[in-house]
């Protein structure tokens, strides 16, 4: 991502640092463990695929939409970052046919594995499968592989997401169900899927039905991370029965209450912190109030992620420097602190 698209707390980190700090950031070995596919498309992109676009069905957006959407997409800022996820139905109606998701996936695959040096060691982009009248769900999946597949095994893989608001067991829709389904199936194949997240309104569903599901992943060696206590809303008994399913990553678990952060503790389930993602989104007041602190102070693992690059203007170099930068811009963490972080990333990673 070139510095012009970065802004927010993490571009200010980032043009803090000396010339040493950060070459010592940009040539660190590390791994971006949590960015949607979907959020992480640039702006040019998505103008490019426009051009192209034709609306494939009365209920889709036309034209105007798309533009509308583009603008909002383009010129939104930091604090109304609502406005951003309001325009997903853009982006979704731009990659709706095989060649412009591959078009996406080759960008955002390249925006993180490209460059010199590349922005991480390797990736485990993750997306959640549509179906529409154009892209039927396994072109959908088989057109994001085959763009990730163009990598190593030691650079890149693919993690499907479950939307919360999604049915369980429909098979003629896409539902928790079919999606662990083609999961299993692809990994079984000796294609590149490597785990299954949980992602999408952390509010809605009844999580008590993901039990036979989750187990079956894991049965089939698939691995999990979950997106966990979002929110304050989110009930300490949800939280735990998501817990007990054994993930083997958190993603955010921003609000564990203390009997939560005992489990993660004990059991070494690995947080994907998304540090300008929280203060964005203003689920952490500030840096310096961040839970990444608990975690450093147990030397438990974490990996430092991006979540979405275009709503939330960053880049996994600058949520580093987030890190190493010295307070209050950053958390001044030593160049030790912050090479032992990047050591965990690749670590707990599926591959």
């Amino acid at each position: 991502m070139s510095s012009s698209s970065l802004a927010g707390l993490a571009a200010l980190a980032l043009s803090s640092l000396t010339e040493s700090q950060l070459s010592f950031i940009q040539n660190l070995p590390k791994a971006e463990l949590h960015a949607h596919l979907n959020g992480c498309i640039p702006i040019s992109i998505l103008r490019q695929l426009a051009e192209s676009y034709h609306p494939p069905s009365p209920s889709a957006p036309d034209i105007s939409e798309i533009q509308n959407g583009l603008e909002t997409l383009d010129n939104f800022n930091l604090d109304s970052i609502h406005e951003f996820f309001g325009a997903f139905r853009t982006i979704y109606a731009l990659i709706s046919t095989r060649e412009a998701l591959a078009t996406a996936t080759r960008t955002v695959l390249s925006q993180f594995l490209e460059g010199h040096p590349p922005e991480c060691t390797y990736l485990e982009l993750r997306t959640t499968p549509k179906h529409t009248s154009t892209l039927p769900l396994h072109e959908y999946l088989d057109a994001v592989l085959s763009e990730v597949e163009r990598y190593p095994p030691d650079r890149a893989a693919l993690i499907l997401s479950l939307d919360r608001r999604m049915p369980i067991a429909d098979r003629s829709v896409i539902s928790v169900g079919k999606i662990i389904g083609e999961a299993i199936r692809l990994k079984n194949e000796g294609r590149r899927v490597v785990g299954i997240d949980l992602c999408g309104d952390p509010l809605a569903g009844d999580m008590t039905l993901l039990e036979p599901y989750i187990a079956n992943a894991k049965a089939a060696g698939l691995r999990i991370t979950l997106h966990i206590a979002e929110t304050t809303q989110n009930p300490p008994k949800e939280t735990l029965q998501l817990l007990a399913y054994g993930p083997h990553r958190l993603g955010h678990a921003t609000f564990l209450d203390e009997e939560a952060k005992e489990k993660v503790i004990k059991e070494g389930m690995a947080i994907e912190i998304c540090l300008s993602s929280n203060l964005i989104c203003k689920t952490v007041p500030r840096l310096s109030a961040h839970h990444i602190s608990y975690y450093l102070e147990r030397n438990h693992p974490i990996a430092i992620c991006t979540d979405d690059t275009l709503p939330f203007r960053n880049s996994l170099t600058a949520e580093y420097a987030l890190l190493l930068a010295p307070p209050p811009i950053g958390l001044g963490l030593t160049e030790a602190q912050v090479e032992r972080i990047a050591k965990n990333s690749l670590e707990v990673a599926f591959n």
